[in-house]
């Protein structure tokens, strides 16, 4: 198999996970907002009589919104309403690319990078997709004709690029300290160890504050509960208001995708990657002493396994946090990115560069 096939079928294979985890966490998100607040969930949509825990509810809102009447409301902007929300939605599965989700993988003579676009800038490759999801949101506001929905689209763009650019300035101290773009690097950096071998450099241990403000800014950036000024469902000020059927089903989704993006840029960033504490490409080598011997396969898969399971705990983290805290003001939101956040990461910033120098 040529290199350019394996790149493709890992790609496929990239995107094709994002979007099932993302459908997955309609159901998800059913059943854990179910058991917050003690009650049973999902359970009416069947197939052959069988419940299976409520998974098949999302099957039915797949056909529901693909069978929907799509409406364009009088005045609107026809190609720009049908275009904004296949760029929200692109551009939020695109940027999954450059994650990646195992170790190189070897088979015979061939190493396999398990990363589809293996980019020494892929940190900036990540940003400039998940910045440009913002001119779907404006997109859809001004081009429904509808005041509401134009109202929603400004209040979107406005907290996206606030809250954008404190993720960006957090992580610049992760940067600093690793000294690189490239996440795959970034990832083989993580799994040095300080404390006499005990403790993984993740960096979370190393970058707490800059852990603390991107997630924070990420869960903002998600436009999810307590961040979802953009939609303000209660208000009815949304800025896929006029949308129906499945387009509306692909704002919804770019939403879920861009959760577990975060996720899995924030298990990159900040808690190792696909790295497994005390395992080593030749197996596990433990701080007593101990080692148990495997080979480039096992390693792999546990790696995999290990990115998945990280991933599955932001995912769960950001909907706990969806599910527990009430909608701020718009004002609040605002003086929360600019005001706190953004400052505090220019000082994370300053201080990382402090110590540092101080080391060297």
């Amino acid at each position: 198999m040529s290199d350019i096939a394996i790149k493709l079928l890992l790609s496929c294979g990239t995107l094709a996970g994002a979007f099932g985890i993302a459908g997955l966490l309609t159901w998800v998100e059913r059943k854990q907002s179910a058991v917050m607040q003690d009650r049973i969930g999902a359970n009416r949509a069947t197939i052959f009589g069988f419940k299976a825990l409520g998974l098949f509810h999302a099957i039915a809102d797949f056909l529901k919104m693909l069978s929907k009447e799509e409406f364009i409301p009088q005045g609107a902007n026809k190609f720009l309403f049908n275009l904004a929300p296949y760029l929200s939605f692109t551009f939020a599965l695109v940027a999954f690319a450059a994650i990646p989700i195992g170790d190189r993988l070897i088979v015979g003579i061939r190493t396999i990078d398990l990363q589809a676009a293996n980019l020494n800038i892929a940190l900036i490759f990540i940003f400039a997709m998940m910045s440009m999801g913002v001119y779907g949101v404006v997109l859809a506001g001004v081009s429904s004709n509808n005041n509401y929905a134009f109202l929603g689209s400004m209040r979107a763009a406005a907290q996206m690029i606030a809250y954008e650019i404190t993720m960006g300035a957090a992580i610049m101290g992760v940067i600093m300290v690793f000294n690189t773009l490239d996440l795959q690097m970034l990832v083989h950096r993580e799994g040095a160890y300080m404390l006499g071998g005990w403790l993984p450099k993740w960096g979370i241990f190393v970058q707490p504050l800059a852990f603390i403000l991107f997630l924070t800014a990420a869960a903002a950036e998600t436009k999810r509960t307590p961040f979802d000024l953009p939609e303000g469902e209660a208000e009815i000020i949304g800025y896929f208001v006029e949308y129906s059927g499945m387009k509306f089903g692909m704002f919804f989704l770019a939403d879920l995708i861009e959760t577990v993006l975060v996720a899995a840029l924030m298990t990159t960033l900040f808690l190792g990657g696909w790295q497994v504490p005390y395992l080593l490409p030749d197996g596990f080598y433990f701080p007593w002493g101990g080692h148990i011997a495997l080979s480039n396969i096992p390693v792999v898969l546990l790696g995999i396994l290990s990115f998945f399971i990280k991933v599955s705990f932001f995912i769960w983290l950001l909907m706990s946090v969806r599910w527990t805290f009430p909608r701020f003001r718009y004002d609040q939101l605002m003086n929360l990115g600019w005001k706190v956040l953004l400052p505090a990461s220019l000082v994370n910033i300053a201080l990382t560069a402090v110590v540092i120098i101080l080391l060297k």
